[in-house]
């Protein structure tokens, strides 16, 4: 069974090799914020590594190992664990690092990430190279085409994202928590925003998580899987 080609478990040789064979390169991007009071802090991060390591094993593309931390406008608002660097600081990080992997040698990056808040989508798709194309992939489970059973269902800490976690890293969940996630126990007036808000499927108690399960989860999780690699790994490349 093939194994992910992880860049800070190689020797430099094997790196040289790796870029020589193929000139693309995974680099995954997470974020640490709230997902529900029953999900991990770092639910995108889960995600955007596990897409790296099984995309990295199946088409022999190196990966890079995955950035914590994004723009996150969730992790900016004073609970606890959460964090979040700015547009700015993620932009100049990811230029920085794009700019030495490309002077060795790599012609294509593939940016994998599963958050949708406007200014980390921003740094992503304004990080500049010299030569190397940049391709931003959205990893998020809730697009069109999503399977039928969870098609609607998408929204931060509800089934579908729960369903996730439960086949992705299941000992992270607490469905106990999880039961306080129901209509009766709002915590804001129903048109009330957030300042800085950027979109509307963000998590609050009102949303419900449904009838989340391992089996749901993996049947996204392969739905995902398969449109990043039939629209980034099988499709024509120019990369020389």
């Amino acid at each position: 069974m093939a194994t992910p080609l992880r860049l800070k478990s190689l020797q430099p040789e094997r790196v040289a090799a790796a870029v020589a064979a193929d000139a693309r390169l995974i680099v995954p991007v997470g974020t640490c914020d709230a997902h529900g009071p029953h999900l991990p802090i770092g639910c995108d991060t889960i995600l955007v590594d596990r897409l790296a390591d099984d995309l990295s094993a199946e088409f022999g593309v190196l990966r890079v190992p995955t950035v914590e931390y994004g723009a996150s406008d969730d992790a900016t608002h004073g609970s606890p664990g959460p964090g979040s660097v700015r547009k700015k600081t993620l932009h100049l990080l990811l230029n920085d690092l794009l700019a030495s992997w490309e002077g060795a040698g790599v012609r294509e990056f593939i940016l994998l990430t599963a958050n949708g808040d406007d200014a980390h989508q921003e740094a992503l798709a304004t990080v500049m190279t010299v030569e190397a194309r940049v391709r931003v992939v959205d990893a998020s489970p809730g697009r069109p085409g999503a399977p039928p059973d969870v098609r609607g269902q998408w929204r931060r800490g509800g089934e579908a994202e729960t369903s996730l976690m439960l086949y992705l890293a299941p000992h992270l969940v607490d469905l106990r928590l999880a039961q306080d996630n129901t209509p009766e126990t709002p915590t804001r007036r129903p048109n009330q925003k957030r300042r800085g808000q950027p979109r509307a499927d963000r998590w609050n108690p009102t949303n419900g998580i449904g009838e989340p399960s391992p089996a749901k989860g993996e049947v996204l999780y392969r739905h995902v899987r398969e449109r990043i690699a039939e629209r980034i790994f099988r499709a024509p490349t120019a990369v020389g």
